[in-house]
């Protein structure tokens, strides 16, 4: 009885879209077919709303087979069986039944939905003053780019006409980005007073088109009370989730007794074909010959490869000799001014890692005008942050992302400086070529 509540507080917890019978779970313990189908249009549409993609349902089965595996794959799911399942999805709901535990556990996947269905009655933004992960592995892919041969090759002037693309959708959406605030901002202002909760003190967008149409009221109770009901679910599902995975541990039990079997079955079918082996192998011979080989080739490969590097450290000597000669011709002092200033952006980026952390903010945050007396401005509020935070003013955000925007225009600068000092060295091995930069 408990196991009946747990499946049907969690089928209940899931989006109403995407939200499974409880017979469904308990058909693909037992490895049923018939549930097969259904888990895999669960995951699908589960695992599109997580990487926030539009699905239909009219999408083919083996296109979403496809993409849940690519799915699981990318979040880290490695059990192969369920990647040899077929694209007709006619078997492996027991597979299926695992991976979407999987998934529960791992990522989080209740708290997820919940939190990007949710429904959304004040108007937010989206803000981030993380560091970016991925700067540093940039820039340690962005020194060694691999060269690329004829057959890889790309018209400039097309690149130049996507760039030119680019930009001009950029800034078409980053002015349709300010008319938006700039409205928003008047709703706030114009309703500034009217709210009953006065922390808030004035009507959201979505609360003004209620004023406007009251019919309207309708359609967000409804989407209200069936948020309240999947709330609900979870909590129920929060008490009730030991009896579950306890019932996880049994079926995963079951499916490694049945692997165990199938392997031994056939184990035992293999050594029955096998012929009976004398005492004296006539392959061992040949594999100690081929090893010898091996052996000598590496051996011979290792002395290669000392010459070569023997070779490149003499041929960097002789570089580093000629560039001595050249910085002491052309002029030290622009070459240690450009030194010192590559010496100082590092420094101010190593004081801006190593200085103690503010809370950071990631998601979506609620927009709240405040009244213009010094203890108050427009600011953030209700984040959804890594560390929760109360409340932020706007010109601390705008100013935090501005000394991030320096850095990274710091940045850019030098790398376009080294470029820029690359391209001369190439042009100067061209012999009757002109460039204009």
């Amino acid at each position: 009885r408990a196991l009946s509540a747990a499946v049907g507080a969690l089928c209940r917890a899931l989006p109403p879209r995407a939200r499974p019978a409880p017979d469904t779970l308990r058909r693909a313990r037992f490895d049923r077919p018939q549930a097969s189908l259904d888990f895999w249009r669960l995951l699908y549409v589960l695992l599109k709303q997580i990487h926030g993609g539009k699905w239909m349902e009219s999408d083919a089965i083996d296109n979403q087979i496809r993409f849940v595996k690519s799915a699981l794959w990318y979040h880290g799911y490695g059990r192969p069986e369920l990647f040899q399942l077929p694209a007709d999805g006619s078997v492996g709901s027991r597979e299926l039944l695992l991976a979407f535990s999987w998934l529960l556990h791992r990522l989080g996947l209740l708290e997820q939905l919940l939190a990007r269905n949710r429904v959304r009655t004040g108007d937010e933004t989206s803000v981030c003053t993380c560091e970016d992960a991925l700067s540093e592995g940039q820039k340690s892919t962005s020194e060694a780019a691999p060269e690329c041969g004829l057959e890889g090759r790309v018209d400039v002037r097309y690149l130049q006409w996507l760039n030119g693309r680019l930009r001009f959708q950029w800034r078409s959406l980053h002015a349709q980005h300010q008319e938006q605030c700039k409205l928003v901002h008047k709703i706030h202002l114009f309703t500034s007073g009217s709210h009953v909760d006065q922390i808030l003190g004035h009507f959201s967008v979505t609360e003004t088109d209620l004023i406007r149409q009251p019919e309207n009221y309708k359609q967000l109770l409804q989407l209200l009370e069936s948020e309240t009901m999947q709330l609900e679910a979870f909590l129920e599902w929060k008490q009730l989730e030991p009896v579950y995975w306890q019932w996880m541990e049994t079926v995963l039990d079951n499916t490694v007794e049945e692997e165990n079997m199938c392997k031994s079955q056939d184990a035992h079918v293999e050594k029955r074909r096998l012929p009976k082996v004398t005492s004296c192998c006539p392959w061992a011979d040949n594999l100690t010959g081929q090893i010898d080989r091996l052996s000598r080739d590496l051996m011979t490969l290792q002395d290669q490869l000392h010459k070569l590097v023997t070779h490149r450290k003499a041929a960097w000597c002789e570089k580093m000799k000629a560039r001595e000669e050249e910085l002491q011709k052309e002029g030290f002092s622009a070459t240690a001014r450009k030194i010192q200033e590559s010496v100082e952006l590092k420094l101010r980026d190593l004081t801006h890692l190593c200085a103690p952390k503010k809370n950071k903010m990631h998601g979506l945050c609620r927009l709240v005008l405040r009244s213009k007396h010094p203890a108050s401005r427009v600011g953030f509020g209700q984040s959804i942050s890594k560390e929760r935070v109360s409340a932020v003013s706007a010109t601390e955000v705008i100013r935090e992302l501005q000394m991030r925007e320096a850095s990274l225009q710091r940045e850019l600068d030098q790398l376009r400086e080294e470029c820029r000092h690359r391209l001369d060295e190439i042009a100067e091995g061209l012999d009757g070529v002109i460039c204009i930069s």
